[in-house]
């Protein structure tokens, strides 16, 4: 592990990409602490040491890297960008032209990244118009939990301020989508995960207190071994992985015998990874945010009651459901048995035991869908364990736990084998040369 860090900064051309996603997140977690004009700054400070996030508002709160409770100009975070890429690859299965998108290679990849930036910045207008409104009334819904309710933030208003404010809001989504796009083109990592890592990394140190300020040091050392135990089976989970052995036949072309190699095809046991805990908060905070910008009484209670501040038996159902939902959903996108099984008949391969064609693409679906289920409960599991243990020891200020532990582990290991696979091709390239 030490060889690998100094191995990483040896190296001129990786280490610029290092310092350069650093530099990125430096300047996204200076935008989160710079708050939006006509707000009223004496009241925000006074209320981020009065706040007690959770549910809902601890979600959104975690994803932007405290960028709600300080009202800063990238108080949407990143969040729409997230929402706009569920609506696009939902709406993939239902469009035809989207399909048609996705199976165009890197062509249709970016008719696709340009239509959910589109429905981002159109999401984020939708929500900043209904929020600054919010912050104005005093709202309940999520409002209520952070401390607002009925206090207006945004003194002296008019719809010019508002229209500031809300473009500002905007702006700050899309600069926050273009320094994720930035760190991914010119730095290491995926530029959106690691902005979502910053944020939550950010918020474990003061959320790590509250834990011991509010449950006291034997509650919080049982958080922390939980927290460790949780940890390492998200490492063990993340590597396991069920190996398809693929034969190919051999086969002459012209003087010389080509194939005759054995290899195998890597199924993970969590192919989904983070996204289906994600995609599933997010979904549930819709609700809330929907609520916050309207005058629905019955919905401003449904969320008040049972969303925002997710500890509730319904609030923990759903999520249960959403998990396992988007488990095979996104595990049906990234992994297409029928057009695995046309690539190998197409190179000449073939499973043992197992007939090329339709034969094979029903195997893969049926070892695809076993594996999918442990590892969609192994996801509940870690999502609801901490949500559990904050209910029956009534702790509210550390929210989220699961999610917080599945994206810092989950993008950690996922950027270690990018920074490992560019380690070895120049490795590779100073072997040959």
């Amino acid at each position: 592990m030490l060889s690998r860090l100094r191995n990483m900064f040896r190296v001129p051309d990786l280490r610029n990409k290092i310092f350069f996603t650093i530099f990125i997140v430096l300047i996204y977690r200076l935008g989160t602490h710079v708050p939006v004009p006509y707000v009223d700054y004496a009241q925000i400070k006074a209320l981020q040491h009065s706040s007690t996030n959770s549910g809902v508002v601890g979600f959104l709160d975690l994803f932007s890297g405290g960028a709600i409770t300080s009202v800063s100009v990238f108080f949407l975070g990143i969040m729409p960008y997230i929402t706009a890429s569920i609506i696009m690859q939902l709406l993939g299965v239902v469009i035809p032209k989207l399909e048609q998108w996705q199976q165009e290679g890197q062509t249709g990849q970016k008719k696709i990244t340009q239509w959910t930036r589109y429905v981002t910045v159109g999401l984020a207008l939708l929500q900043s118009s209904g929020l600054v409104i919010a912050l104005h009334e005093g709202k309940q819904g999520l409002l209520q939990t952070i401390g607002f309710q009925g206090k207006d933030m945004i003194p002296h208003y008019n719809g010019l301020r508002a229209a500031l404010i809300v473009m500002t809001w905007v702006a700050g989504t899309a600069l926050v989508m273009w320094l994720g796009e930035l760190i991914t083109q010119r730095g290491i990592g995926n530029g959106m995960s690691i902005i979502i890592f910053a944020s939550v990394v950010s918020r474990l140190p003061a959320q790590g207190g509250a834990i011991f300020a509010e449950g006291g040091w034997f509650k919080g050392v049982v958080i922390i071994l939980i927290g460790i135990a949780m940890i390492t089976g998200i490492v063990f989970v993340e590597s396991g992985q069920r190996r398809i052995p693929v034969q190919f036949a051999k086969r002459v072309v012209g003087r010389r015998m080509y194939g005759g190699q054995s290899t195998y095809i890597p199924l993970k046991v969590n192919q989904s990874g983070v996204i289906p805990v994600i995609f599933a908060s997010s979904i549930l905070a819709f609700p809330a945010l929907i609520a916050t910008a309207t005058n629905w009484t019955w919905l401003q209670n449904f969320a008040n009651d049972y969303l925002v501040k997710g500890t509730s038996w319904v609030y923990m159902f759903l999520y249960s459901l959403m998990i396992l939902f988007f488990a095979y959903f996104y595990t049906a996108i990234a992994f297409n048995p029928q057009q695995q099984a046309d690539i190998i008949r197409k190179q000449g391969g073939f499973i043992p035991g197992i007939r090329p064609g339709p034969p094979t693409e029903k195997y893969l679906a049926k070892v695809l869908n076993r594996i999918t289920l442990p590892g969609a409960i192994f996801l509940m599991i870690i999502a609801l364990v901490p949500l559990l243990v904050f209910k029956l020891w009534n702790i509210s200020q550390f929210p989220f736990g699961g999610t917080a532990l599945l994206i810092t582990v989950g993008v950690a290991l996922e950027t270690m084998k990018q920074i490992d696979s560019q380690l070895m091709m120049r490795n590779y390239e100073g072997f040959l040369s």
